[in-house]
């Protein structure tokens, strides 16, 4: 960690930390429930919560926050209640959209998290759109979309950076390039091999950060925040990072990948990292973080419960909520 604790409150590194950890165990949770057959297929994103965790470290509940398919950190980042999360991937009434949308669809807009989505790059003019909505009203908010590096490619992102560039719109576009579009390597598939480097092409701020490491996100993100909130227009920020599990629940990654360069990443962990920062800074004892990851724990089984004992919606849910009546 390149940060002191005098740079950051003690309250913003506890709260970073305390919503890596949640982080995790939710999605351990996630997986095992998945395991079981009660989940029908997880995108997991073990081994990715630094850098959800360190943009939205600065982000109020009015601004927006557009996901992909890999998206319960994001979700949880942004504060979405984890009850009703357990509950949407279970498919359960009391879920965040009744039941219907699942593991890609969680979306809260009380908590400014305007979905997930299983299409990808499909957000990233949502998110424009949100910024631009902003703008024309006259709001400080902050619009932040999350993609991986497997739509850096797509014509929507570059689309959308040419608007908010030229329109001078509050939007990060944030690419989670954990090297891998499924199973396709990160240096095959994008020229010039990097993402970040694309932003110079539409004359905005484009940031390689470690995306492992959510002290170098967060301080990235508070000048990418600070930028958009005094109307100074757009940033490209790529977090190099690396998701522990394959693309999806039965997808092995030690079919394109070396057990080498998985244990390289692990040995980077982001919660290790954290510990070890908060613990050399003498901001927690390792006692207040077991007691953090126990909390964790407890909150995820409160939510397992609380998603099990739900019920399915009733049948004659089927179509509401789907059709908007015009007038």
């Amino acid at each position: 960690m390149a940060k002191s604790q005098s740079s950051i409150s003690k309250d913003k590194l506890m709260w970073m930390y305390e919503t890596l950890v949640l982080i995790r165990r939710f999605e351990e949770q996630a997986k095992r429930e998945a395991d079981q057959g009660r989940i029908l297929g997880t995108h997991s994103a073990i081994g990715e919560e630094a850098t959800p965790t360190g943009i939205c470290a600065h982000l109020r509940d009015d601004d927006y926050v557009l996901g992909n398919h890999r998206s319960h950190h994001h979700c949880i980042a942004k504060g979405v209640d984890i009850n009703e999360m357990m509950a949407e991937l279970l498919g359960k009434a009391t879920g965040t959209n009744k039941g219907k949308g699942g593991t890609m669809h969680i979306a809260d807009a009380t908590k400014g998290m305007l979905g997930a989505n299983g299409v990808v790059g499909s957000n990233i003019p949502v998110a424009t759109g949100c910024a631009l909505s902003a703008k024309v009203q006259g709001k400080d908010s902050v619009s932040v979309v999350f993609f991986g590096d497997g739509a850096s490619s797509q014509g929507s992102l570059h689309e959308s950076m040419n608007l908010a560039a030229i329109w001078n719109l509050p939007v990060l576009f944030v690419c989670e390039n954990n090297r891998y579009a499924e199973s396709t390597p990160f240096e095959y598939a994008v020229a010039g091999q990097s993402v970040a480097n694309r932003a110079a092409g539409y004359g905005m701020p484009g940031v390689t950060v470690d995306g492992q490491n959510v002290i170098e996100v967060y301080e990235v993100a508070g000048e990418a925040v600070e930028r958009a909130r005094k109307g100074d227009g757009p940033t490209l920020i790529e977090a190099m990072t690396y998701r522990y599990h394959g693309h999806f629940g039965a997808d092995n990654p030690m079919g394109y990948r070396t057990p080498e360069e998985q244990k390289y990443y692990e040995d980077k962990d982001c919660i290790i990292a954290m510990e070890q920062f908060l613990l050399d800074n003498g901001t927690a004892t390792k006692k207040q973080l077991e007691e953090i990851d126990n909390d964790a724990k407890a909150r995820v089984e409160k939510a397992t419960q609380f998603a099990i004992d739900s019920a399915y919606p009733d049948p004659s849910e089927l179509l509401s909520d789907v059709y908007i009546k015009y007038p």
